[in-house]
């Protein structure tokens, strides 16, 4: 299902949204927790109102300004209190002959993220203790020694 930007909330995954590309900033690399990366700020719209897309890593064809785009698999964040569309290297981007209203007819409007919103914490604890083995796994036997086959002697 294809997305409006006036329903975007933020922690949304794996959407579709057809957009109007309204103004591209020129990439610039910035510095991430993970390392350097290089960003593009692209300001989208629709009918129902404006975001800012920030596609992570290098475009091979760089967007627009005035052109119509489907994008599919993007996600929402919220970043200074409204609700940011991100693309990455799984996004894909295809020109739509959707109708779209133009620039002028697009509604300044931003979707505002809820002030009570935090992003969803990351468990990174990724299991512990024994993965095979254990009495659960029947790795032991009942009598505290190794396995015997039958007839063998002790």
């Amino acid at each position: 299902m294809v997305e409006k930007i006036g329903n975007l909330k933020p922690g949304m995954e794996s959407i579709s949204i057809v957009v109007r590309v309204l103004q591209v900033s020129e990439p610039k690399d910035i510095q991430t927790k993970n390392g350097p990366r290089t960003i593009s700020e692209v300001m989208v719209g629709d009918e129902t109102g404006r975001a800012k897309l920030t596609i992570w890593g290098k475009q091979e064809e760089p967007l627009k300004e005035g052109s119509v785009v489907k994008i599919d698999n993007v996600w929402t964040t919220a970043f200074r209190g409204q609700v940011q569309l991100n693309a990455g290297s799984k996004s894909t981007f295809s020109e739509s002959d959707e109708e779209i209203p133009e620039e002028s007819e697009i509604p300044e409007t931003i979707p505002e993220a809820p002030q009570d919103y935090a992003p969803p914490r990351r468990n990174f604890n990724r299991g512990g203790g024994r993965r095979f083995g254990g009495y659960r796994q029947g790795g032991y036997n009942n009598y505290g020694g190794r396995r015997r086959n039958e007839g063998e002697e002790e």
